[in-house]
């Protein structure tokens, strides 16, 4: 089983939901960690937190549907790190309406963020873990981009695209020793899905909790360097 500590990772909307449990999950184990994403308040409340478990942790404010952004905050990241073992791309959003319904720039927008930021912040790291011969990659789907449903056009296009690239990035580099590993979830109580009304934030018993997938995320890193978990799926055991 592999150590974690002193592990430097980088999560995409890492202050909220899925991305903090995952930077806690990450603190325990004594991994650096930097977040991002588009509130600094929320962030700076977060890397307090962090801080907590006796790690180093930074955050960096940008939209990872620009590029331009991606690029200069990636760098400034590492070059404070001086090295990047683990990439979360978890930032993402999310809208439902049907495909006539739902306004063009809102559409394009879920796939400019969820598909081309997730591309953006993996082809700026990607170097880096190349150069070491060494890393690990864990890029957020859902089941919804394994099956489409009525009024999920945008977001469920957006992330069979990320799963399809995903597959497509890990047949790439296994050759340097980087594994790829794509996380297809369920409904979550996160802040997205409550604030979308598909989930209860009282419904702790009933629908998974950012930190069922947190403790996934961590297993997967653990296991031997000769192994990698693919893909993976959560579901809740309540229907």
């Amino acid at each position: 089983m592999n150590t974690l500590k002193n592990k430097k990772a980088i999560i995409t909307g890492g202050s909220r939901g899925l991305g903090k449990a995952t930077a806690i999950a990450f603190a325990k184990e004594g991994i650096d960690i930097a977040i991002t994403g588009r509130n600094e308040a929320v962030l700076i409340e977060t890397v307090t937190e962090l801080k907590t478990y006796g790690v180093n942790a930074i955050y960096s404010v940008f939209d990872v549907s620009n590029y331009d952004e991606v690029k200069s905050n990636i760098k400034t990241i590492i070059k404070e790190f001086g090295t990047i073992d683990i990439l979360v791309n978890n930032a993402g959003i999310a809208a439902f309406g049907t495909l006539n319904d739902m306004d063009v720039n809102q559409w394009s927008q879920i796939i400019q963020t969820n598909l081309m930021g997730m591309y953006y912040v993996t082809k700026e790291v990607l170097p880096y873990l190349i150069d070491k011969n060494q890393g690990d990659i864990i890029n957020i789907s859902s089941t919804a981009g394994l099956n489409g449903n009525a009024s999920t056009s945008a977001y469920s296009a957006s992330k069979f695209a990320v799963i399809g690239m995903s597959e497509s990035l890990m047949k790439e580099v296994r050759k340097n020793n980087i594994r790829v590993c794509i996380l297809t979830p369920s409904t979550i109580a996160s802040d997205m899905s409550i604030n979308l009304g598909i989930a209860d934030k009282n419904s702790e018993d009933s629908v998974l909790q950012p930190e069922d997938f947190a403790e996934l995320i961590v297993a997967g890193l653990k296991l031997p360097r000769r192994a990698m978990l693919k893909s993976a799926a959560l579901w809740s055991t309540n229907p």
